[in-house]
């Protein structure tokens, strides 16, 4: 997925508005401008929509890991350069402290279910013989599954911003 789609599904996952996603960058010690800000978070057909980076999404992701878990001692990492979508998930799933079970209630609030071993080789190294690349359709319904969750079913939104009609569905614990 793209950095912006992704950066533009946290925001209104956390119902964050410019500053806070200013001060996001700030936890990892990067300064944006409001102006970067509203750029990124256009649709990608719009002329004055601009690129987020591998580097500046990785910052964004750092900055919300150190908001919603703390900040480790030491010197602020590095941001990675070059992001896949396993990398995103697996910050995100720092960033929201998660454990597998909860992943995968996540994800199926989403209406997307797969088992505890297909999820837990998205978190392997490259180098493991059970890694597995997380496609873009995983990220995604990890994505609306946590906005579901946060925001509730009835604000269930598309990449472009528009909402995404669906079915009654009750999600209960029984």
């Amino acid at each position: 997925m793209k950095a912006n789609d992704c950066l533009r599904r946290v925001r209104y996952i956390l119902d964050l508005d410019d500053n806070e996603v200013i001060a996001l960058f700030a936890q990892a010690e990067q300064r944006v401008t409001r102006a970067q800000v509203i750029a990124w978070l256009k649709k990608d057909d719009d002329p004055d929509y601009k690129e987020c980076s591998d580097a500046m999404f990785a910052t964004f992701l750092n900055g919300l890991i150190n908001q919603r878990r703390g900040r480790k001692d030491g010197p602020q990492p590095e941001p990675e350069t070059s992001m896949n979508n396993n990398m995103v998930f697996r910050k995100l799933k720092i960033a929201f402290n998660l454990q597998a079970e909860e992943i995968l209630l996540i994800l199926s609030l989403a209406d997307f279910n797969i088992s505890k071993h297909e999820l837990s080789a998205f978190f392997r190294r490259p180098d493991h013989k059970h890694y597995r690349d997380c496609k873009d359709q995983i990220l995604r319904n990890f994505l609306m599954g946590l906005q579901i969750k946060y925001r509730g079913a009835s604000h269930a939104q598309s990449d472009e911003g528009e909402q995404i009609p669906l079915l009654n569905k009750h999600y209960s614990n029984e």
